[in-house]
């Protein structure tokens, strides 16, 4: 139990626990990943993707700021819940995460309430939308840092910073998604499963919703909320 919140190791499968040592290896990690996030669609993406994880849920105001981006709010949020947790793991890798929908300049994160997430996928029927996830790694206090200002063998997707005295990793994944026109009756059906309460922009693609969504151009993890190529990336620091 850490600052209140237990603490779980998530191995995908027995054969994922004993190849734990060779994850780190590979990763050029020397601790455990930990997730800042409750979401179970970002732990299975990283269970699918055989990486070891940690969770320890951050608790942040998800409002995006006046005159905000949607890209800027994604990795502000992202950063946000990554060092939040890393205060708490001076000696550990932290990831953060935060999705959000842009359509017609309009933010959506998870809706408020019913009506809302009607409201919502009005809005996304029969257009076009912007899936944008941020992502946030916080190094250990105590690992070899990169000088910020140092640049990688090839041009990497990603921002190196420092906070808290710490180095971090900050980049965002955007993934077009198209979506078929819904009515109002099927709207409210789906509304009424639950599924799309929890969710930015009040759908699942990878549940009931997948039916409207006929063509994605991008990271389909992305949409789903956590872009695992992305996100191997920063781990390997490539």
């Amino acid at each position: 139990m850490v600052g209140g919140t237990v603490v779980r190791f998530h191995p995908r499968s027995p054969q994922a626990a004993l190849s734990l040592h060779g994850w780190r290896s590979r990763y050029n990690l020397k601790t455990m990943l930990v997730l800042a996030s409750a979401s179970p669609r970002r732990q299975e993406l990283l269970r699918n993707a055989a990486i070891p994880f940690t969770t320890q849920p951050a608790d942040v105001d998800e409002t995006p700021l006046p005159g905000e981006s949607a890209r800027t709010c994604a990795e502000r949020l992202a950063k946000e819940k990554a060092l939040k947790i890393a205060r708490h793991h001076a000696h550990a890798h932290v990831l953060g995460a935060d999705t959000v929908v842009l359509v017609d300049d309009q933010i959506l994160n998870k809706p408020m309430d019913v009506e809302d997430a009607v409201r919502m996928l009005r809005l996304l029927s029969g257009r076009v939308h912007q899936v944008i996830t941020g992502v946030c790694v916080v190094k250990p206090l105590d690992d070899p840092q990169r000088p910020v200002s140092a640049k990688p063998p090839q041009p990497a997707p990603y921002a190196v910073l420092t906070a808290d005295e710490r180095q971090l990793l900050l980049a965002s994944e955007s993934t077009s998604v198209t979506m078929s026109e819904i009515s109002d009756t099927e709207i409210r059906e789906y509304v009424s499963t639950g599924e799309p309460m929890d969710k930015a922009g009040a759908y699942a693609i990878q549940g009931r919703a997948s039916r409207w969504i006929p063509r994605i151009e991008g990271d389909y993890s992305n949409v789903v909320g956590l872009p695992i190529a992305l996100v191997h990336r920063m781990l390997i620091g490539k």
